[in-house]
């Protein structure tokens, strides 16, 4: 299984996705930035950072770099699309997910290790999970307070397309603790904190963050 990573101006994380994707045993491919080709990959990661220095807004400016048009069509198909905090609020700005990433609570940058529990296994990206578990992974993110109008959460609610919720109180405000959201078909997710950085106990606060990498590479193989 090939799975894509992009690198844009700024990005931070991309050497540990590429990592969490390794170990979780899947070929990764670095994709960069102003490419116009997916390489035949099967999945891609769109990791953290600040991609162009978050200017106008965080992730305003890559969601219109040349990558994200093949990955806005990829997705369309039905490409299974991972956005990790920068990666998610550029995810939202391509219009691939709904809503809006926005100053965290009290404007401080946040970063803590948080529990996180999943509330779908039914994505993409969370099969080798149960409904209702805990994980522990990483937040670090400054705009990661998410926000939608009161139709879109409530059908958010309705489909079952929360993914991940704060077991605490959102240390960023985010609406309805908030952590990750998913598309319609289960195929795009979206979340502010980072698995990446979870992925073996040597290196994180737990091996939690792993799944998400194991899980779309047995959702493509039964695809």
């Amino acid at each position: 299984m090939r799975v894509g990573v992009i690198t844009f101006p700024g990005t931070l994380d991309d050497v540990d996705a590429v990592r969490a994707v390794r170990l979780a045993g899947g070929e990764a491919v670095n994709l960069w930035h102003a490419d116009r080709d997916l390489h035949g990959v099967d999945a891609v990661v769109v990791p953290g950072g600040f991609s162009y220095g978050d200017y106008l807004r965080a992730g305003a400016i890559a969601a219109r770099a040349p990558i994200m048009d093949e990955v806005v069509v990829a997705a369309d198909h039905g490409m299974p699309v991972l956005g990790i905090c920068n990666g998610f609020q550029i995810l939202c700005e391509a219009g691939l997910l709904p809503g809006a990433l926005t100053r965290n609570v009290g404007l401080h940058f946040v970063c803590r290790d948080l529990r996180l529990r999943v509330e779908s296994s039914a994505t993409a990206w969370t099969g080798a999970f149960a409904a209702g578990q805990e994980i522990v992974v990483p937040l670090k993110s400054g705009e990661g307070r998410y926000v939608a109008d009161a139709a879109t959460l409530a059908q958010l609610e309705a489909d079952g397309r929360i993914v991940f919720r704060y077991v605490d109180a959102a240390p960023n405000g985010s609406t309805s603790d908030i952590a990750g959201i998913a598309s319609a078909n289960g195929r795009v997710v979206g979340l502010m904190p980072h698995p990446e950085h979870a992925i073996e106990p040597l290196t994180g606060p737990s091996a939690d963050g792993l799944g998400l990498f194991t899980s779309v590479l047995a959702a493509v193989m039964s695809a």
